[in-house]
């Protein structure tokens, strides 16, 4: 069943305000006779949320601090697409498939076909010579129809999906503020208190203190600008590109994920470009990636004009479906991916500061792999171990150590 469009981008919570959202918790919360834990989660981004998220369906008492606007950066703006083993062989492999299935487990619970376009995707490799004519070919959906060749299946139904990432953060929001009590505001984040080595409360700008008793760290790229984090290991910010276009027969337009080797027409180097056609009817086009110094606030991300121009290119070549004629441009966008140094996300508790937990550095399999990020955070937070996946290789401690052998 197709998604309606409308809810693409809900009205986003006021800013520069802080705005309590939903039947919020009381501070002190009795579960089974005793007093909930506090949690303070920072970020409202798909880590930060799927964290809140789990937290509170455990009872949690949460309050979800978001800088600016709920996905408003990458987890708006990302492709959305998830695979089950693609991650097998690295550290991250038994996070990817926990989360992959978790993923499916998590759309039957919130209707996320209809809600949020989850659905099952078949995944093509192939090669694109943007000087080259020709007509499509044998193996390849009607709707690619420009001079692809090689086309390989490297994803099947059980084993790549996808999600459109503003829409599932959301609804996971909308469901935890509802269903959970889970309470949002609206702030920037100034200091974490810590008082004999455990974390006593947050304080925000303008003065603001929360209590807690713990916090979750999941800031992504801008985990570079908070000291705490930036004084243990470095985060930096990959900016990648991308378009949606909505072509005016979107039901030409099959459920194929297409992962390009594309050559342009002046020579160079081959690009990588990815395209995701959504159930709304849309068709997403990311690549032309790069690092760049993260700007402070998220409004601040521009697009280059050249790399939207490439995709553009793409587009059209790939598809007459997708050409000016034929499809209307509805977005041209970029974000920052977070990434660390050793290519593996920060998942577990900060040495020395007991209850504060760290989420970011997830590159480009942030949407993947949230909920059982989400998940095992909440785990560690409240029963003292991550039973879903093993943190140990995900653990800050690790750039602690590297120091020491230096």
């Amino acid at each position: 069943m197709a998604v309606n469009s409308s809810l693409l981008f809900p009205p986003a919570l006021s800013r520069r305000t802080i705005t309590i959202c939903s039947k919020s918790m009381a501070t002190k919360n009795q579960i089974d006779g005793e007093t909930s834990k506090r949690v303070v989660v920072c970020g409202g981004g798909v880590i930060g949320v799927c964290t809140a998220y789990f937290l509170a369906k455990k009872g949690i008492a949460v309050t979800l601090l978001e800088k600016s606007a709920v996905a408003c950066a990458a987890s708006g703006k990302a492709g959305g697409f998830l695979a089950f083993d693609w991650c097998d062989g690295s550290p991250v492999g038994p996070l990817a498939r926990a989360s992959f299935n978790l993923h499916r487990s998590l759309s039957e619970e919130l209707n996320g076909v209809e809600s949020y376009g989850y659905r099952p995707l078949t995944t093509l490799s192939l090669t694109v010579t943007e000087s080259t004519l020709g007509s499509g070919g044998l193996g390849l959906p009607d709707w690619v129809n420009g001079p692809a060749k090689s086309p390989s299946t490297i994803g099947t139904t059980q084993t790549t999906a996808q999600v459109h990432p503003q829409l599932f953060t959301r609804k996971l929001l909308s469901t935890a503020t509802e269903k959970y009590g889970v309470e949002v505001v609206i702030g920037k984040l100034e200091e974490v208190r810590v008082e004999s080595g455990r974390v006593d409360s947050v304080v925000l700008e303008g003065g603001r203190v929360i209590d807690t008793d713990a916090v979750v760290l999941a800031m992504g790229p801008w985990s570079s600008k908070f000291e705490l984090l930036s004084s243990i290991f470095r985060v930096y910010g990959i900016k990648a590109h991308s378009i949606v276009l909505e072509p005016k027969e979107p039901n030409a337009i099959t459920p194929h994920a297409l992962f390009l080797t594309y050559r342009p027409a002046h020579g160079g180097e081959a690009l990588d470009p990815e395209v995701y056609p959504r159930p709304t009817g849309e068709v997403y086009i990311c690549g032309m990636s790069s690092q760049e110094e993260v700007p402070d606030d998220p409004d601040q991300v521009t697009s280059n004009l050249e790399s939207i121009q490439v995709l553009k290119r793409v587009a059209k070549t790939v598809s007459s479906y997708l050409n000016e004629e034929n499809a209307l441009v509805k977005a041209e966008q970029a974000c920052f991916l977070p990434s660390t140094e050793d290519g593996v996300p920060v998942i577990g508790e900060i040495p020395g500061i007991k209850g504060c937990y760290v989420g970011t550095g997830h590159s480009c399999w942030g949407i993947l792999n949230a909920p059982a990020t989400g998940a095992t955070l909440a785990e560690l937070i409240v029963d003292g171990v991550a039973t879903s996946v093993d943190l140990s290789r995900f653990s800050p401690s690790r750039f602690s150590k590297q120091r020491g052998r230096v």
